[in-house]
């Protein structure tokens, strides 16, 4: 059984079908008989079992080619094991080039699944490489939440994400650097197999409420300032992009921070490379934030305090601009303003 690697030149294909003298089946479609996310490979399978002269739905449906698909996903997960083991430094450096193949290996093979907790790797924005075992020792005592689940923080961008990561790192945490196309697929995977743990990008939240420990902040506000500042947030913030939401955080923390539910975007993220999100209809609803505005801020209280309601209307447009451009979410019209009211105020 043949399987070369796609290619159009025809000719090199008849060739190699000349040398085998027809004792060989050859195809370049090897839908069902090697797995989807090997198909790359290219090789030669000796087996006496196969037939002939067959065609390809009925190759498809043997029991001997089945199991020559089993086969060739344990070989090649033992060669992955046997690589890692024998040079993991070479293995972490190319991590990169391989990973895709193996994240998808891990989504569409159970067994494939079950093999790579011995080499699939989960780097961190450090430069650090993790198995899931020894992730899972790692921060196992300093992220487990108030209910007892490790809560594992990931980033998809070191550089759009910095200020959430530098959050995450000021408290200890350990962040991943997820970034590949199917990454939110996996994650789903890895949630509903292992026990007890959930994953959490680090723009997802405020860092305390992403692993919530059993110290909460309390607010400097009373609950007749809170409601205050909250009619007079819903006033200037746009209803439609964001959700305004009151947190007693510490109170060096940004005074505005802006947020996308996790659920909400992992949902998007897996529509957009396929399945997931599809049946709740994400891909086509609009993008809604989270406005987290920090009650123990010293700039949330000088604008509650503000006199005038022109010169609250512009502190609280400032700060959100800012949380914006740290989200990326800052462009056009939008941004020039921002620049134009940020020169005024210096004046």
């Amino acid at each position: 059984l043949y399987f070369p690697k796609m290619t159009n030149d025809i000719n090199m294909q008849k060739d190699k079908i000349q040398l085998y003298q027809n004792q060989v089946f050859v195809t370049d479609n090897v839908e069902g008989i090697v797995p989807e996310f090997l198909t790359m490979l290219r090789g030669v399978i000796d087996s006496p079992d196969i037939p002939l002269n067959v065609s390809r739905s009925y190759l498809q449906a043997d029991g001997a080619v089945k199991k020559i698909s089993s086969y060739i996903t344990r070989k090649v997960a033992d060669k992955l094991k046997s690589l890692f083991n024998s040079n993991r430094e070479d293995f972490e450096a190319k991590w990169d080039d391989i990973k895709i193949v193996i994240e998808y290996g891990m989504l569409s093979e159970e067994k494939f699944f079950e093999k790579a907790d011995a080499f699939a790797l989960y780097p961190t924005v450090d430069g650090k490489f993790f198995t899931y075992d020894e992730l899972y020792n790692k921060i196992k005592a300093n992220q487990t939440d108030k209910d007892d689940k490790l809560v594992i923080l990931y980033a998809s961008n070191k550089d759009e994400q910095h200020s959430y990561i530098e959050s995450a790192k000021a408290k200890g945490y350990e962040v991943l650097m997820l970034d590949s196309p199917i990454v939110s697929h996996l994650i789903q995977k890895l949630e509903t197999t292992k026990e007890n743990i959930s994953f959490a990008r680090v723009d997802g939240d405020h860092i305390d409420n992403l692993i919530k420990k059993e110290d909460t902040a309390i607010s400097k506000l009373t609950d007749e300032e809170k409601t205050k500042l909250d009619t007079l947030l819903k006033e200037v913030v746009p209803s439609e992009k964001f959700m305004v939401q009151l947190e007693a955080m510490d109170s060096d923390a940004s005074p505005f921070i802006i947020t996308q539910p996790e659920f909400m975007r992992r949902m998007k993220e897996m529509q957009a490379t396929g399945g997931g999100g599809g049946m709740f209809g994400m891909g086509n609803m609009p993008e809604m934030y989270n406005l987290i505005v920090n009650t123990n801020s010293e700039l949330v209280g000088d604008i509650l305090n503000t006199k005038t309601k022109k010169k609250q209307e512009r502190l609280i447009n400032q700060s959100l601009d800012l949380a914006r451009l740290s989200q990326g979410l800052l462009k056009g019209e939008e941004l020039t303003n921002f620049i134009k009211r940020s020169y005024d105020m210096i004046k």
